[in-house]
């Protein structure tokens, strides 16, 4: 077994990911689906990633292997667990209602080799399912496990648009969720409009914090928005920043206005200090 075995990123269903060893050298290309070592038997997957860039995400601990290239047979595997799933999906369902629990069924993911079934759920608090597993163990014959997930892992697993038009960021690239609070939105001047800074989950728009640090960066160069600038004998209100123009406006008392450079502004807000 070498030591220095290619590194393989895999997506399963939800955009789950995980990095596997290509210890028998399939020389694997991204786009094509794998069957790997799972907890208990074996899953199919797609490479999603190969080489360099997956030892960066690489985490500490063992990695399992990949096992091979997924043939025709094991293709039609998938195809009929699939199918499965949306049934189980109709089952579980059912069986909730019939329960009275207070959950939400988001999703259904049966491992490839059959060995297991998980039932992805939301819930606005705990929830004892116990008598849920047992009846759907009695059905399936196979390890049941139901699993508590959180609005945002919710999008993420059902996939969908975001109000840019492209795919949500949450499926396309992010691998984990960072915070994001509404004083991001406040440092880029946006207007804490719920429907307007709010994603598909109900919850602050991830990309909020991508240019954040910019933003911050580029305000710090000017005196704070509400700052009274005194500015060729008139006094005003700085109102609005622009960073694309690098200007501020300005509100005068004399209801004029004018769009001052930052150090302007900041002279101007000096003065009217020390006035």
């Amino acid at each position: 077994m070498s030591k220095n075995s290619k590194l393989v990123e895999v997506a399963f269903k939800g955009e789950r990911k995980a990095i596997f060893k290509d210890r028998n050298e399939l020389d694997i290309i991204e786009g094509e689906y794998v069957v790997v070592e799972a907890e208990r038997g074996q899953n199919l997957g797609k490479a999603s990633g190969v080489g360099a860039l997956v030892k960066l995400k690489r985490g500490k601990g063992e990695t399992r292997g990949i096992i091979r290239k997924a043939q025709e047979s094991d293709l039609e595997i998938h195809k009929k667990n699939q199918e499965k799933e949306k049934a189980a999906f109709k089952v579980c369902r059912e069986k909730i209602k019939h329960f009275k629990l207070d959950m939400k069924l988001v999703d259904v993911e049966m491992q490839f080799d059959g060995s297991k079934i998980t039932f992805y759920f939301t819930a606005a608090q705990r929830v004892d399912f116990r008598e849920l597993v047992k009846e759907l163990a009695s059905i399936y014959r196979t390890r049941i496990e139901l699993r508590q997930i959180g609005v945002r892992d919710e999008a993420k697993r059902i996939s969908g648009c975001g109000v840019c038009g492209r795919k949500q960021c949450c499926n396309a690239f992010l691998t984990e969720f960072e915070q994001v609070t509404t004083q991001m939105a406040k440092d880029q001047q946006i207007a804490l409009n719920p429907t307007k800074i709010s994603g598909n989950c109900g919850r602050l728009l991830c990309c909020l914090r991508y240019e954040n640090d910019m933003y911050i960066e580029i305000f710090s160069e000017f005196p704070p928005v509400g700052s009274r600038i005194r500015h060729e004998n008139k006094e005003g209100t700085l109102s609005y920043i622009n960073i694309f123009q690098h200007k501020g406006l300005v509100y005068f008392s004399d209801n004029s206005q004018g769009w001052l450079e930052p150090e302007d502004l900041k002279k101007g807000a000096a003065e009217h200090a020390g006035k």
